[in-house]
């Protein structure tokens, strides 16, 4: 596996939390990471969280990182990236513990519905 920054991803999910008003998201203390070389097969990206056990550890509050496979993730439609980016930042809880919200409420429907607020906020204030 080889892991790099991706200041791109980074900066498009800050601009996704601002318009959507994710303001429980403190994006100094999320990363965005694009990841090649994987053997998974279906994945596309995937959140990780700084537990808390590891927070308590390190004497620091939690932290997210998103990793976006690069052999699947950049070969998307744009409108599907989007969406997997809105779909990764949805799996960070309200409390920014190091926890996770799980595909019960992540699912293709809530994702869709915060892609349609995105666009419709996006462009109606330009």
């Amino acid at each position: 596996m080889r892991y790099e920054y991706a200041p791109d991803l980074k900066e498009k999910a800050k601009e996704i939390i601002t318009i959507l008003g994710m303001n429980h998201i403190l994006i100094d203390e999320i990363e965005c990471i694009r990841s090649s070389g994987t053997s998974t097969r279906r994945t596309i990206a995937r959140c990780h969280a700084l537990g808390k056990v590891m927070q308590m550890g390190l004497k620091r509050k939690a932290f997210y990182v998103l990793e976006f496979i690069h052999e699947r993730f950049d070969s998307l439609k744009p409108e599907d990236k989007l969406k997997t980016i809105i779909h990764e930042l949805m799996h960070i809880p309200h409390s920014f513990g190091g926890g996770f919200k799980h595909h019960d409420e992540v699912n293709e429907h809530s994702v869709n519905k915060f892609y349609e607020e995105y666009i419709k906020r996006k462009f109606n204030e330009n």
